[in-house]
């Protein structure tokens, strides 16, 4: 428990450091100045604040999801970014943005969370096709298998002229977020919590489907319920701020290396560090070229692709 409060408050020092970063002054004298004490207090509370919020709610959920997903799967290399759901997700918004422009933004998360979960179930189904399964096909099937997804929705894209809007669900990037554009990330809260609660049946389910139903669990229930969690989570976070590459996969690994597999106990482990990598790759894009900001989608796919690669490369030492 100590050392649980002392990485919160390593997360809570990152967000400190957030809501201090920006191209407008908010220095402590800019707060208490009379005269520029009312801008800056309507920066902290119209931008700062939510986009520290939506940083923070966005990293936990998206690595409690890859978690999840990892534990349904059995494989260390999935997440949703390996696994077809997110580009699914993304086509899901291409579409109801083409036949219901102006469809609220909580039709749309619906809609993406259901071509998520959709493509999530075939990635699935695909792999009982595969006769021999070893631990580095998986992810190999899930980046083919979201490649040709991608390929699809950038054609359409192509087509009906939104390739920009494209690029913007897809490279995540946080400096549009405002008060009153990140309020959804609040239901990834809430999903991210369920989660937790049920993460004992979680594990079980990840140990497979015999072994599941002989201890009494509805094993398709479970998978049912993580893949939703799953797929809302996704859609959620790709509505509201884009895509966050390999979030799911690089903290739930070095989580597991130090702690092992039991959710329930991993769980807030993985929740604080996918938040606090978020806040340090947002506060690196928003020094490094300062007063400009590089997206941290880009921040992140850098890290992410090094970390996977390296995981690949350890993974195949392991089955040597």
């Amino acid at each position: 428990m100590k050392r649980l409060l002392l990485a919160a408050t390593a997360v809570t020092i990152l967000a400190l450091i957030s809501l201090l970063i920006g191209a407008g002054d908010l220095s402590l004298s800019a707060l208490v100045t009379q005269q520029e004490g009312q801008y800056a207090t309507q920066i902290l509370l119209i931008s700062r604040i939510p986009r520290t919020l939506a940083l923070i709610l966005a990293g936990t959920a998206m690595a409690a999801a890859g978690t999840i997903m990892q534990m349904l799967t059995r494989n260390r290399f999935v997440e949703p970014s390996t696994a077809g759901t997110v580009e699914s997700a993304s086509l899901g918004l291409l579409i109801v943005t083409l036949f219901a422009p102006e469809a609220p933004v909580i039709v749309k998360m619906l809609i993406a969370a259901g071509f998520a979960l959709a493509g999530t179930v075939l990635f699935l189904r695909i792999l009982e096709l595969v006769p021999l399964r070893s631990v580095l096909t998986v992810p190999l099937v899930g980046i083919m298998l979201g490649g040709i997804i991608g390929a699809i929705t950038t054609f359409f894209a192509y087509r009906f002229d939104l390739l920009q809007s494209l690029n913007a669900w897809t490279t995540s990037d946080f400096s549009g977020v405002l008060r009153g554009r990140y309020e959804l990330l609040w239901v990834t809260f809430a999903l991210t919590f369920m989660a937790y609660l049920a993460a004992d049946r979680l594990t079980l389910a990840g140990m497979g489907r015999d072994f599941a139903t002989n201890l009494g669990l509805r094993y398709h229930g479970i998978m049912s319920f993580g893949l939703i969690i799953v797929a809302m989570v996704t859609a959620t976070i790709v509505v509201t701020v884009g895509m966050l590459p390999f979030l799911g996969l690089i903290v739930p690994n070095v989580v597991s290396l130090i702690m092992g597999d039991n959710m329930h106990r991993s769980l807030p482990w993985i929740a604080l560090l996918g938040a606090g990598l978020v806040l340090t790759c947002d506060i690196v894009g928003r020094v490094a070229y300062h007063p400009y900001e590089i997206p941290i989608g880009t921040i992140m796919g850098i890290v992410g692709s090094g970390l996977f690669l390296l995981l690949l490369l350890k993974g195949r030492e392991r089955l040597a």
